[in-house]
């Protein structure tokens, strides 16, 4: 009987990794597309995340629900590891931008979660799926070596873009926001003194 080598052990472990993560990132993807496992589905995902500053809210929910539930199942699968790894690093730093300013710890809202999941995603991508995956039975043909810089350099991309996006669009509606209020004070307290109209 073959004796189980180190790097049985470094491939089962792989695909216990990519199992358990792609699955949550998948369920997640799930809630905001389709509404499932207790979510909201697309229309409700759209109204909170443009409540979240990511407009338009129904592509941004779109897109971070594809990008959870198909780099997840990808994942999983272990197919086109190094795009699924990044397209889900990148939705989860979406994520990650909105709970940082709450910390770490997810007990006080903070960035754990997301970053923890974010993280692993991209770590997956980075090492690949391992023997027990697609990647392996497909001969690596969607996973070569160049694929890895190129996925993670435009899921970057495209992720500080979108983070920037929101940040403009919540410093316009918070400065909106205080003109109005400004506005109203002075409409509210101004009183006509001689010689007014």
């Amino acid at each position: 009987m073959k004796r189980p080598t180190h790097r049985d052990h470094r491939d089962l472990g792989l695909l216990a990794l990519r199992l358990g993560t792609g699955a949550v990132l998948a369920a997640h993807g799930t809630q905001k597309l389709f509404g499932w496992f207790g979510g909201g589905g697309l229309d409700v995902t759209a109204k909170a995340m443009d409540a979240m500053g990511f407009r338009p809210g129904d592509r941004s929910a779109l897109a971070a629900g594809c990008g959870e539930a198909g780099g997840g199942a990808l994942i999983a699968l272990g197919l086109a590891t190094p795009a699924a790894g990044a397209v889900a690093a990148g939705a989860m730093a979406g994520a990650a931008a909105v709970h940082a300013p709450n910390g770490f710890f997810s007990t006080s809202g903070g960035l754990e979660y997301p970053g923890f999941l974010g993280w692993s995603a991209a770590c997956l991508g980075l090492t690949g799926a391992g023997r027990y995956s697609l990647d392996h039975v497909t001969q690596h043909r969607l996973d070569r070596t160049w694929m890895v810089p190129v996925a993670f350099a435009a899921s970057g991309l495209v992720t500080a873009c979108v983070i920037r996006k929101r940040t403009q669009s919540l410093a316009r509606a918070t400065e909106a926001a205080q003109t109005d209020g400004a506005d109203g004070a002075d409409g509210d307290g101004a009183t006509d003194g001689p010689g007014q109209a």
